[in-house]
């Protein structure tokens, strides 16, 4: 037989190995062989067994040449090895080497082709890492086989006797089972390849499918995960993908279902199927495939096949995500990953979402706080000023009062987000015309504010620190004492500082100062404190700095903003 007759026998029975390997890479056993990312002991053993059969096939498609064979057994093993690594190749090249020497098949160079065949198998397990690294896989892969089969010629000539029988082989068979053998290998990667392109074609189409049903479901989850918002949940969803309902549960009753059995799985019902019971009990996903798997317990239900998905807030089941399927064992792959995407995405939602609305009404509490924190003896204080004024200076009362109505008129009108930094400097004079009115020459208050700032910060943000520093500062003097409200920019922040020169905080007492004590008497500091993080974040709560019996300075960091947003130093 000559060369090219060998060369063509070899292509037509490398024919019927890539075709097999073609059809085994549509099978599910084959796509789970290979969708795992962390490969176990058991699964690599599965693997080797895999490639090792498709050596032995090899084999046994060999075509006999003066007592030995021509064939590509190699092609199974090599590839079993590049992919799988050492381990893998090793193990596969043993089946195939011990087989190919135990069968009695090919006369004179069982032996050797044995050695060769367990070899080759080491050889693809350690230029795995170097193959995964490579640019072109199908190159790397024809070069490497075509190496491997030069080895393997070498090995039949040192083992294989007599060694003119074998030298004579070799210079038949080489040439073809190079090529076809290279070729051969670099065509069960393409397939295997394939199989990694098919699967993260289909993820990545999924991605994007789950992303655009969350992207149009988001409007539904900030406004609550109730019947109304989840009946328009599971229109979205039915109307995106390819299953017959879509159905979603709280941890008692369906909020939703649309689609087929919407006829007796009504919204507002007790949850139907055991199988939903299970899962939310359970905390686990749940897959049915026939009807009795469901437990639905309406006899005409035309539901034969289910995903079910736990919803969760906080690690906590809430309720439940179901895709259905009027046919059994029809639950897929993708049907599967598609519920777990869109579950972990809904339960995200509904936690930013709950997270949202307790921070708006957080913000609201702490303004209305604010705002309902006038202390009464101000009040009080205020008024007896005002009046003690009204015999001895009318004018000057008018004009206390006007003060007062003013600083009450801002201090239960401000309903927005930010004010500019003079509105807020123009609320703490309203406050100090009143406090000086009343203290006199020993309250003194002076205002250095740059021409160049332009600064909007939360409302209600200085008359605290500026009454602190009153009350717990410059009045507990029997002298009194000075506060300066400095306002300068530095380093893309606005610095806002309110200093006196009152008794000072003993250092004991400053490390406790912000620490959120409901109990403490510096309220009104860590309500300011808490909003200035909310709203900034950690990096610009207050910085209070003070020294006992010399005064105390407050630093309030306002970051620039650009186009609305944050800029972040």
């Amino acid at each position: 037989m000559s060369i090219i007759e060998i060369l063509i026998g070899m292509f037509n029975r490398l024919g019927i190995i890539v075709v097999l390997a073609f059809i085994f890479s549509k099978t599910k056993v084959f796509i789970k062989l290979f969708d795992k990312k962390k490969i176990g002991l058991v699964h690599k053993i599965f693997m080797a067994l895999f490639f090792g059969m498709f050596g032995i096939i090899g084999t046994y498609q060999g075509i006999e040449i003066h007592g030995a064979l021509a064939n590509s057994r190699v092609v199974g093993v090599f590839v079993g090895g590049l992919f799988g690594g050492p381990f893998i190749g090793i193990l596969s090249g043993t089946i195939t080497g011990f087989h190919r020497w135990a069968i009695d098949i090919g006369g004179f160079t069982a032996f050797a082709c044995g050695v060769s065949t367990f070899l080759e198998g080491v050889m693809a397990g350690w230029l795995s890492r170097f193959f995964y690294k490579s640019k072109n896989k199908l190159v790397f892969a024809f070069i490497a086989g075509a190496i491997a089969e030069v080895l393997q010629m070498i090995i039949i000539l040192i083992l294989a006797r007599p060694f003119e029988d074998a030298l004579q082989l070799v210079q038949i068979i080489a040439f073809p089972m190079i090529v076809v053998n290279a070729i051969g290998i670099m065509i069960f990667i393409w397939v295997v390849q394939s199989i990694f392109k098919d699967q993260e074609r289909v993820a990545a189409l999924q991605a994007q499918r789950a992303l655009q049903i969350a992207n149009k479901t988001l409007q539904y989850f900030r406004k609550g995960f109730n019947e109304e918002n989840a009946v328009q949940i599971a229109k979205i969803i039915y109307n995106m993908t390819p299953v017959k309902a879509v159905a979603i549960t709280d941890k008692e009753k369906i909020l939703a279902h649309i689609g087929t059995g919407d006829d007796h799985h009504l919204c507002g019902d007790q949850i139907r199927t055991g199988l939903t019971r299970e899962a939310i009990e359970q905390d686990k996903i749940k897959i049915a495939h026939n009807r009795e798997g469901i437990h639905c317990n309406y006899h005409k239900c035309k539901l034969k096949s289910a995903v079910i998905v736990p919803l969760k807030e906080k690690d906590v089941v809430i309720g439940t995500l179901k895709l259905y399927k009027t046919r059994e064992n029809a639950i897929t792959q993708v049907d599967l990953e598609l519920a777990l995407g869109l579950a972990s995405l809904f339960s995200t939602q509904i936690e930013l979402c709950k997270l949202d609305a307790q921070m708006e009404l957080l913000a609201k509490a702490e303004l209305k706080a604010l705002q309902a924190q006038i202390n009464p003896h101000f009040l009080f204080n205020a008024i007896n000023t005002i009046v003690s004024f009204s015999r001895t200076k009318p004018d000057k009362a008018r004009e206390l009062l006007l003060h007062l109505g003013d600083f009450f008129r801002k201090n239960l009108q401000q309903n927005v987000e930010e004010v500019d930094l003079r509105k807020e400097i123009d609320h703490v004079q309203s406050y100090l015309e009143i406090e000086r009115a009343r203290f006199g020459e020993k309250l003194k208050v002076d205002f250095e504010i740059d021409q160049n700032v332009q600064c909007t910060l939360p409302p209600l943000i200085l008359q605290p620190l500026v009454e602190n520093a009153i009350k717990h500062g410059v009045m507990e003097r029997l002298e009194g004492g000075n506060i300066k409200i400095r306002a300068f920019n530095k380093e893309l922040m606005t610095h806002i500082i309110v200093e006196d020169n009152g008794v000072g905080i003993k250092k004991e007492q400053l490390n406790a100062l912000l620490s959120n004590n409901p109990t403490s008497d510096s309220v009104g500091l860590q309500n300011v404190n808490q909003r200035l993080i909310n709203i900034y974040g950690e990096k610009y709560g207050l910085e209070i700095k003070s020294q006992y019996d010399v005064g105390t300075q407050v630093i309030i960091k306002i970051p620039f903003k650009n186009e609305g947003r944050v800029v972040n130093v």
